[in-house]
């Protein structure tokens, strides 16, 4: 029962030192990086759960994975809470919480030992390297993954001490919904088998002899139990595989050569390493170097070789050591720049599940080492209570970097160099924010660090058509077309570009390019269809006007469809149209003004003057009402200088 009600304070201990570092999470926004694509823009993530939708998710690739568990739980968080945020963020942090105490309820009935699983679980919770896939509602996969991972090892620790089928398929279950939240588990039968060296000794190498002094299981039988396991580990590789190169999210050896990979993994092992150490200048984005001075992957090289090797020697003296260590090298591989994906070099969340094996090798370690000193307890706690203080600290001033796209990226740049995504996502941040001054300063930064990215030459001319610098914002978006024929978007906003500088034949001919190569693109069919009205093209005009409306039923293309119907002479139609419109737009005095044209057109003169009386109400200094309505009345014969006054709101 003692042991019982230290459970409970260490994990009462652990929800309050993560609620004291992570709650302010609850005021933070969602993030202009990845959280479109997950919630933000995701219009299936934003319909909650239902069979459309829950099917959408087991059948996906997009945002090049296939991980249908991860959607679900995001649905499931819009369905609750819609698009509050912070509703969002305290999902991750209840499911950090949760992974917290699995990990520390788990490691402690593996190795019996309560206290140094508690540290280990308090060094998972609070190291600012976990931050970002806490604070970043994007990396819900990382946590949810997690969560299967650890419920794997429990599972397997039930089954280990009374194996059989019954014990093995629950094993097997959460091993598959974790894979369904993130192919990061691929790793995981791996560790199954360090566990069964230690702290699980099930391990025997070689025949058993006839005293019985190596007891356990062959190592043959081991591999032959984890079969399932592993069978399911290659199929996962790839479908992540092909989910990525499909997404086109794998660099090319082209792009990223063998010797510039294995560099970087090395070096990037080295400062996995020293970040856990001294977690100062973490980023959420790190740029790809492409070059490493080989100084540093020698270097690194031969650090991971020695501790390697170290650990390897103290393997049967110490084995949470070389446990903990083969578990961090492990599963770093997936991530760690083999299979290029992406264009960064190294992420704080890749951290998340392979620093719990550093951590074992620390905390086991240390305490093995202190077992011969005197008052051996009081300077152990004393230690971690600083150690873990200092985590709490930092990790917290790091939490409050992912407030919003402008902290979090204004941060990046503080603690990196050369970042051309840091400076485009701070760049559209702040052009969301109605600053396309400062947008164009981070996009501009961004094009003298890659001139030949065509995102960042579009990102620069919209910013530019945001200042109305409509020469200069043509020239990026020719440069964006130069560089990537097919960009739709850079077509379309050139076409606008045009339009405002009246090269009308131009506009016409780019956004026509852009409904060619998507014709699901709403704007793109208006703006066409306003300059061929104003080309006076009206068949047309009409018949990209409706391609609009049959996208988006409540978009405003009706007054546009009703001008267009006005021109063609299609009075009942352009009536329509109008009164479509000012259903949607009540204030619209142009559609009411419009409107009063059409029915005056019909003969209704009343109900024009009704219109037009509406305009001048809403806007009593607008021209073109007051004439339409001078000359409606005097057709009427009731024009007598007064009956102009607008009717009072």
């Amino acid at each position: 029962m003692r042991l019982y009600r230290r459970e409970i304070i260490i994990c009462l201990f652990l929800v309050a030192a993560t609620l004291s570092v992570f709650w302010q999470v609850h005021n933070h926004d969602f993030v202009n990086y990845d959280d479109n694509t997950y919630v933000t823009e995701n219009i299936q993530v934003q319909r909650g759960l239902d069979p459309t939708t829950v099917l959408w998710a087991f059948t996906t690739t997009y945002a090049n994975f296939w991980h249908p568990l991860t959607w679900l739980s995001h649905m499931l968080d819009c369905q609750l809470f819609g698009l509050t945020p912070g509703m969002h963020h305290l999902s991750n942090l209840i499911l950090h919480i949760i992974n917290t105490i699995l990990l520390f309820l788990v490691f402690s009935a593996m190795t019996g030992s309560l206290w140094r699983s508690a540290v280990v679980a308090a060094l998972f919770a609070l190291h600012p390297l976990h931050v970002e896939s806490v604070a970043w509602v994007s990396e819900r996969k990382d946590l949810v993954s997690t969560l299967f991972w650890f419920l794997t090892m429990g599972s397997y620790l039930w089954y280990v001490r009374r194996p059989g089928l019954p014990r093995y398929l629950p094993v097997l279950l959460f091993f598959v919904m974790g894979l369904m939240a993130k192919p990061m588990l691929v790793t995981l039968p791996f560790v199954l088998l360090l566990l069964d060296y230690w702290p699980l000794n099930r391990i025997r190498f070689g025949e058993p002899d006839t005293s019985d002094s190596q007891p356990g299981t062959p190592m043959s039988v081991l591999l032959l139990e984890k079969l399932p396991l592993f069978a399911l580990t290659a199929v996962f590789c790839i479908v992540a595989f092909l989910a990525q190169q499909q997404g086109g999210a794998t660099g090319s050896l082209d792009t990223y050569p063998l010797g510039v990979r294995i560099s970087n993994a090395l070096v990037s092992y080295a400062l996995y390493i020293g970040k856990m150490f001294w977690p100062q200048g973490l980023a959420v984005y790190y740029p790809h170097p492409r070059e490493l001075q080989s100084w540093q992957a020698i270097g690194s090289g031969i650090l991971l070789t020695f501790l390697t090797v170290l650990s390897l020697r103290e393997a049967r003296r110490r084995p949470s050591l070389v446990v903990g260590w083969l578990w961090f090298i492990g599963t770093m591989v997936p991530v760690i720049g083999l299979v290029q994906v992406g264009s960064h070099a190294m992420a704080d969340r890749y951290t998340y599940v392979p620093l719990i094996g550093l951590f074992i090798a620390l905390v086991w370690g240390l305490s093995d080492i202190a077992s011969t000193w005197h008052h051996r307890r009081a300077i152990l706690t004393l230690s971690a209570g600083v150690v873990l203080a200092s985590l709490m600290a930092v990790s917290w001033f790091q939490v409050r970097h992912w407030q919003n796209s402008i902290t979090l990226f204004s941060h990046t740049l503080a603690v990196t160099s050369n970042n051309l995504k840091a400076h485009n996502n701070l760049g559209t941040a702040q052009l969301a924010l109605g600053n396309p001054e400062e947008a164009a300063h981070h996009f501009s930064a961004a094009v003298q660090i890659n001139p030949g990215s065509a995102i960042t030459r579009y990102n620069l001319g919209l910013a530019l058509l945001r200042q109305e610098r409509f020469t200069e914002a043509a020239l990026q978006y020719l440069e964006a077309l130069r560089i990537k024929p097919d960009f739709q978007r850079a077509h379309r906003d050139l076409g606008e570009t045009l339009f405002a500088q009246k090269r009308y034949d131009e506009a016409i001919v780019h956004l026509a390019r852009a409904v060619k190569i998507d014709p699901g693109d709403v704007i793109a069919h208006n703006k066409l269809g306003d300059l061929l009205l104003l080309r006076r093209r009206f068949d047309e005009a009409v018949l990209h006007f409706a391609a609009a409306l049959r996208l988006r039923p409540d978009y405003s293309a009706h007054y546009n469809m009703g001008n267009a119907l006005l021109n063609k002479g299609d009075l009942d139609g352009a009536i329509t149209s109008f009164a479509e419109s000012l259903r949607l737009n009540p204030s619209n005095v142009m559609a009411h003004n419009n409107m009063g044209n059409a029915l005056s057109r019909q003969g209704n003169l009343k109900e024009a003057v009704l219109h037009y009386r509406e305009a001048l109400r809403i806007k009593p200094d607008f021209g073109a009402a007051r004439a339409n309505l001078t000359i409606a009345l005097k057709q009427m014969g009731r024009f007598d200088g007064t009956t102009l006054k607008a009717p009072s709101p």
